[in-house]
């Protein structure tokens, strides 16, 4: 049985996480990494900067085709990394 003042140790790392605000760092590393794998070779390859400030995420590509179709899938690249990352984090995309 539990007592009332015992945490798991994934809460206390969110806990940690969340006081010490270092979450932004972290999800800019794994948000890179969720793109890399999961956009394939191609995007990643066109892709010249990813930067996440607030819970917005900037995208900076060098095709312009790929910069208009990339336009149009904003709603599902934030779901897609918003569930890789397990929580509504980002809001917005923008594309350069």
């Amino acid at each position: 049985m539990r007592k009332s003042n015992e945490v798991s140790l994934k809460d206390a790392l969110k806990l940690m996480v969340s006081n010490m605000r270092i979450k932004p760092g972290l999800y800019q590393h794994r948000i890179e990494e969720i793109w890399k794998k999961k956009m394939g070779t191609t995007i990643a390859q066109n892709t010249s900067e990813i930067k996440v400030r607030g819970k917005k995420l900037f995208l900076t590509i060098n095709s312009a085709p790929l910069k208009q179709e990339l336009s149009y899938s904003k709603p599902k690249i934030i779901e897609m990394i918003n569930a890789h990352l397990g929580e509504e984090y980002l809001e917005d995309v923008v594309i350069r």
